[in-house]
């Protein structure tokens, strides 16, 4: 297996294990799975900021996918990231989720990101939960009830990684573009 940064020819593997994950789990609260347009534009949004979009992929394969967003559009949040992450169902707990996931980590670190926040739907969603805490993510709270989705409540589980010291120091990097916004 290799970790790569994602292409343009990715788009219908990822919308392809994205769409899977919109309508049979919970780990995204939307419903519809996105066109391979709104695949494109969304992957080309993360690409064009500069932050990573990485996939994992054996024998031609994509297996999975992670990506780290904007936390949110506001200036003073440059620094911070929201990952996310999905495996391909027949590649589930093979090391997929934690390969990938630890390339965007490690994209984040050189980039000069000091906070990477994890929104994990589901409290009962222990494989993400899990990969999360063996990245070294720590616990930050638990939403009640936030989404409703196959006819049923959905909390959703904040975890939060400190990259480049944290709040230790004052940064030196300029952050994440927000340009264009």
């Amino acid at each position: 297996m290799i970790v790569r940064p994602s292409t343009p020819q990715d788009v219908a593997a990822l919308a392809a294990i994205y769409g899977h994950h919109v309508l049979n789990g919970f780990g995204t609260f939307e419903e519809v799975p996105p066109t391979l347009e709104d695949m494109a534009g969304r992957r080309e949004a993360i690409v064009a900021r500069g932050l990573p979009y990485l996939v994992a992929e054996d024998a031609g394969e994509v297996l999975g996918f992670a990506y780290a967003s904007p936390f949110r559009l506001r200036a003073a949040y440059r620094y911070t990231v929201e990952d996310s992450v999905y495996v391909a169902p027949q590649a589930v707990g093979r090391g997929v989720g934690k390969a990938v996931l630890s390339g965007v980590l490690d994209a984040c670190q050189a980039f000069g990101i000091r906070q990477v926040v994890a929104v994990i739907g589901d409290s009962d969603n222990a494989g993400s939960i899990g990969l999360h805490t063996s990245l070294g993510f720590a616990p930050a709270g638990v939403g009640k009830d936030f989404g409703y989705k196959m006819g049923r409540w959905v909390d959703i589980v904040w975890m939060q990684k400190t990259l480049n010291g944290g709040s230790a120091t004052a940064p030196d990097a300029p952050g994440m573009m927000l340009a264009g916004v």
